[in-house]
């Protein structure tokens, strides 16, 4: 009788496993049409939604009004002077003046200030490129998990569908003495796990969705049925075309490359604060002093008159040492940051390259070996069964090892996609992270306010 029901609970598994495809990248049908997102909305709503990309294009206009601002000349002054005030006869001898008053930078110092700012607007616009970018890359890791957590949620559901099933027919047999309670309690345990597995892997889908919502900016994403497979279009990549890429296009080395380019602006700004800046004053008034020249008896005031002023700040003690040796040490941090920059790139793509070939190979393992034989023992165990040379434990066994192989193929594609994304992406991750150069709009502004 045990052999029976074992049989009868193993037929009704056979039939709904012969309905279920078993490829891992092959959902069954759904009971009702639901919205299909692809990549390119997702990266469309993350370009248009997240707020990092909108910091990193207010960094850059920050960066060309300091530049601009850097190259005005400095306003004049205008202003009212009176001299030889007599409190005892304030209207015989006084003077009074209105002056205008022009500092004017010579050496090319606002032409030089200006070229600083405009080496940080272009390190700026690298932090936006830089920034794209890892919102790209972070929307399409996400993606492929994504992808894999809507297939793992399929191939718990189908697994926990057969499950219940056998649940339920063991309960049948049981009521009319064709089961034994062992062989019942077992199935129970079976369609548990089941139950769990399952439930683990929606809670796991949940959560990229939740993080899919906030690396697009939109808190209200809804999850969807995302189009795509898995099994395809794995890019094979090169390590030495890569790396070339890597280093000819990274936007953190382009970055450091340009900080160079600003530490010889400073330099140079700094070399052309020796040159003293032309002082002019100019003024016209009316002096109420009497002319010496003039007869006790012919009294007549000086009257109008005007003055001028020219004068030149004296670079005696202080030629601005202090800031050349300062830029100078700057341009060298800047020249070893670029050293620094490409051997940590260069880090990091051999730690990258090696996840990835690791993930590929596994992968290609899976799909050419391990899911076939897994899948091969199964058919082996349940045709043994039936002829009554496998115990019916051999056959749960053998399913449950192929449904936990399919799912860890799963997760290989997930790694290999994940990877090759990171690599191609210039190694940028972090989309909800500040760009660099609001660091230094922040501090700027708080260096204005001091």
């Amino acid at each position: 009788m045990r052999y029976v029901f074992l049989c009868a609970v193993l037929s009704l598994s056979v039939s709904l496993w012969a309905q279920t495809p078993a490829a891992a990248t092959s959902p069954p049908p759904q009971p009702a049409p639901q919205p299909l997102l692809t990549l390119a909305d997702l990266e469309r709503m993350a370009l248009e939604g997240n707020p990092t990309l909108g910091q990193a294009e207010a960094a850059i206009r920050a960066a060309e009004g300091r530049r601009l601002q850097a190259g005005l000349m400095p306003n004049p002054i205008v202003g009212y002077q009176a001299e030889e005030l007599a409190f005892r006869a304030i209207g015989e001898k006084s003077e009074h003046l209105g002056f205008i008053e022009q500092t004017i930078p010579l050496g090319g110092k606002l032409r030089k200030s200006r070229a600083i700012f405009a080496q940080e607007k272009a390190q700026s616009e690298q932090d936006a490129a830089a920034q794209k970018q890892r919102v790209l890359n972070a929307v399409r890791m996400l993606f492929y998990q994504a992808l894999g957590a809507q297939q793992l949620v399929e191939t718990r559901g189908e697994l926990a569908k057969l499950a219940r099933d056998a649940v339920k027919t063991t309960s049948e047999l049981f009521n009319v003495g064709q089961a034994d309670r062992p062989d019942a309690a077992q199935i129970r345990i079976e369609a548990e796990r089941a139950e769990l597995d399952l439930i683990m892997a929606e809670n796991d889908r949940d959560q990229v969705w939740q993080e899919l919502a906030a690396v697009t900016g939109n808190p209200f994403l809804k999850a969807a049925r995302l189009m795509g497979e898995l099994e395809k279009g794995l890019p094979a990549l090169k390590q030495e075309e890569l790396l070339n890429s890597l280093l000819a296009g990274s936007p953190e080395l382009r970055r450091a490359k340009l900080g160079v380019e600003r530490a010889k602006a400073s330099l140079a700004r700094a070399k052309a604060e020796v040159a003293p800046d032309l002082f002019l004053r100019s003024g016209f008034g009316y002096n109420r002093e009497l002319l010496e020249r003039d007869l006790p008896t012919q009294k007549q005031r000086t009257g109008p008159e005007a003055s001028v002023e020219i004068g030149l700040r004296i670079p005696l003690w202080n030629r601005n040492q202090g800031g050349i040796a300062t830029a100078g040490a700057e341009l060298d941090v800047a020249e070893r940051e670029v050293r620094r920059v490409e051997l940590l790139l260069r880090a990091r793509f051999a730690g990258a390259f090696r996840t990835y070939l690791n993930a590929m190979r596994v992968a290609t393992q899976y799909e050419t070996r391990i899911v076939p034989q897994a899948q091969s023992a199964y058919d082996l165990y349940r045709g043994n069964f039936r002829a009554m040379a496998a115990a019916y434990p051999q056959v749960l066994i053998a399913q449950r090892t192929l449904f936990q192989v399919r799912v860890e193929y799963v997760a290989a594609l997930v790694d290999s996609w994940q990877s090759a994304v990171l690599l191609q992406g210039y190694l940028l991750n972090g989309a909800l992270n500040a760009p660099s150069s609001m660091e230094s709009t922040v501090q700027s502004g708080a260096d204005d306010k001091e």
